[in-house]
């Protein structure tokens, strides 16, 4: 098993928080400009760096994080709000801390679907990092999850979200009018041997698969595949 060192020390605080996150804003004011405006874009990289920099660790350097999220939750809101188009489905996988089974199963759905579904994850306790474990079960399968780290539940992800799936976070898991919502009540990762946390990751699989062939048989006859789409096996 990975150990936690690997993973990078404790990110160091930002020394100029106000010119970092000004660039940010201005990034982000431009790809969002038909959406948002720059006040709007300003309010929520702030919080983003907020709710990201109360945590001790993270994997990667924050100012990337902040950035990262920020578009994340503002892409949410203006597909969710019809304000730039949807062009495909989307699921929305959820657990505690956003760093073991909601991690594993959207890392398996992306692999599946190739971008015919859009892929999201967050916790309602978000974590510091992503449990070695979860890495471990994915290289074993050839994957990566280098680009993701633990995020908060945020509003707008249940917008856009055209099915949630919780995984074990119970009543901290809001729920909202016209989203359909799956619980997959299976094992948490931390403490399992290696043995049953693939097993928790083979079920999984296998759950991820009839879900995304779900979503694309829901999908719209007009709308067809996005460019470099592929299909997903059955089972």
């Amino acid at each position: 098993m990975e150990d936690h060192a690997s993973l990078g020390p404790a990110t160091p605080p930002l020394r100029d928080t106000r010119t970092v996150l000004e660039r940010i804003v201005r990034r982000l004011s431009a790809r969002h400009s038909r959406a948002f405006s720059r006040q709007t874009v300003a309010g929520y990289v702030e919080e983003c760096a907020e709710q990201l920099s109360s945590r001790a660790r993270v994997g990667t350097h924050l100012p990337v994080l902040i950035e990262r999220f920020a578009d994340q939750r503002l892409s949410a809101l203006a597909r969710g709000l019809g304000l730039s188009p949807k062009r495909v489905p989307e699921a929305l996988f959820v657990c505690t801390e956003n760093a073991g089974r909601s991690q594993l199963a959207a890392a398996l759905m992306r692999q599946q679907v190739q971008g015919a579904v859009r892929v999201l994850s967050a916790g309602s306790e978000p974590g510091v990092e992503i449990a070695p474990v979860v890495r471990r079960l994915l290289a074993e399968a050839g994957l990566g999850i280098d680009d993701e780290f633990p995020k908060p539940l945020t509003p707008e992800v249940f917008t856009a979200a055209d099915v949630v799936v919780t995984l074990g976070c119970g009543d901290a898991c809001p729920v909202r009018p016209g989203r359909r919502y799956q619980d997959w009540d299976l094992p948490d990762l931390s403490g399992l041997d290696i043995e049953s946390a693939r097993a928790v990751r083979d079920a999984l699989a296998i759950r991820v698969g009839r879900l995304a062939q779900e979503l694309l048989d829901a999908r719209s006859p007009e709308s067809g595949p996005p460019a470099g789409s592929a299909s997903v096996p059955s089972r």
